[in-house]
């Protein structure tokens, strides 16, 4: 009773345990990415604090009311007065207001550099968000290949214990030596060597998935979604790229996150110029404002009201050479801007010619691999034929059997590489 009792726990705790893991897909896995990395977080937040200080510069636009209250003893002595001297209290109250007319651009350079920095900033986040897509995709993908590589070098563990039976029964009917027995023994050691390296290296990529996505757990309590590929229509998981060489590097010009974040750089560079050639010219302001005042024993020599409007102009005619160095200076960062826009762009090229032929050459590679799993296949198929009838060696059949799981594994591999490829071509043109 007690031992039906312990096995039912068991399999209900296996269940709990199953359906406690959740399962993510890499689309889950980006949404997820994307709430929980610190990098998107700053990033997010850098816009934000752009954002306000884009508000804080259109804040000149609109009038500025300021209101100051205050109150004391006042004491007067001679004039109209003869008694002597007089101490009186005071309340004074004063509510200013003004309101920018016109000052030849310097508030509207100053609002478009800062509406250029947040364009800037966005771009930013968006680059940002970009290359989190593509670190999630690869490590998605990196689980995935090493699942793969597991089934794979499952089958050679199975192949080898099939071998190591066979040769025993061999060498026990006296067709093979004992040295065959031995040979086959120590070929299942290290294929299970090989299955025990490919377990940890399943771990270490969740281990880099925990890391990109954001997962602080201290244990896994998910996997990804897996599926597994089947290699004889290996072909019909391989997708057509929409772009041309020329069309990628176009879009990415137009479309990368990074390009467009240089040239509202540049913009705001620009921007900054115009605000300081207005510095050479005045700045109109309507100004006006009310003073209210109690007093006791004066109010009758004193005004209780008072209030008066006036257009100002501020001109500064002359400080020092100031403001040519500092247009000199904006004239020089926007060079600097236009040079890493330029910059910008021959990285870009580059990392998309690399993008792309590093595709085509996965495609390929994927293609090519196929045929060498299928004439592997059939020459250790061949091997195994001879090897039974004494017309071959352990050592071919060996050969045989390791060049067809080797070239299975690079199969998987490339396969998977391919999708990387895709992803990081994704990236570069900004897509």
């Amino acid at each position: 009773m007690k031992k039906n009792l312990l096995l039912s726990l068991l399999v209900v705790g296996s269940i709990t345990s199953t359906m406690s893991a959740q399962e993510y897909t890499v689309d889950d896995l980006i949404t997820t990415s994307l709430k929980n990395s610190p990098d998107i977080a700053i990033s997010r937040a850098s816009y934000e604090a752009s954002q306000k200080r884009y508000d804080a510069a259109f804040s000149s636009y609109l009038p500025k009311i300021d209101l100051k209250l205050s109150g004391g003893v006042r004491s007067q002595d001679g004039g109209i007065i003869q008694d002597g001297p007089v101490n009186d209290t005071l309340l004074l109250g004063k509510l200013s207001a003004s309101q920018l007319v016109y000052d030849f651009d310097k508030t509207g350079g100053t609002v478009d550099t800062r509406s250029f920095e947040v364009k800037s900033y966005d771009m930013d986040n968006k680059q940002q968000v970009s290359d989190k897509i593509k670190d999630v995709k690869t490590a998605y993908y990196d689980v995935l290949k090493a699942k793969s590589l597991i089934d794979v070098r499952n089958e050679d563990v199975k192949l080898n214990e099939a071998q190591v039976y066979r040769s025993q029964k061999y060498f026990d009917a006296g067709i093979r030596t004992k040295i065959d027995v031995s040979d086959a023994q120590v070929s299942l050691i290290k294929s299970k060597i090989a299955l025990n390296n490919a377990t940890y290296n399943l771990e270490s990529t969740y281990a880099n998935l925990d890391k990109v996505v954001g997962f602080t757990n201290t244990t896994r309590d998910y996997e990804v979604y897996y599926k597994e590929i089947d290699l004889d229509a290996i072909k019909e998981y391989l997708k057509q790229y929409n772009f041309s060489l020329k069309e990628c590097v176009e879009y990415a010009y137009n479309n990368k996150a990074e390009v467009m974040s240089y040239k509202y750089q540049l913009e705001a560079s620009k921007a900054q110029i115009e605000s300081i050639n207005a510095e050479y010219y005045p700045s109109i302001y309507l100004y006006g404002d009310y003073t209210k005042q109690k007093i006791d024993k004066l109010k009758q020599y004193m005004p209780q009201d008072t209030w008066q409007t006036s257009v100002n102009l501020d001109w500064n005619l002359y400080q020092g050479g100031s403001t040519n160095a500092r247009k000199e200076e904006k004239v020089i960062n926007a060079d600097i801007a236009q040079s890493k826009l330029v910059f910008a762009q021959l990285r870009i090229k580059q990392s998309v010619t690399h993008a792309y032929i590093n595709l085509a050459q996965k495609k390929d590679e994927v293609i090519l691999s196929k045929s060498l799993v299928d004439v592997s296949s059939e020459k250790f198929d061949q091997a195994s034929k001879r090897y039974e009838n004494g017309l071959a060696d352990f050592i071919e059949l060996q050969q045989a059997r390791q060049d067809y799981i080797d070239a299975k594994a690079n199969l998987v591999n490339t396969f998977y590489d391919y999708y990387i490829a895709i992803a990081k071509l994704d990236n570069a043109i900004g897509k």
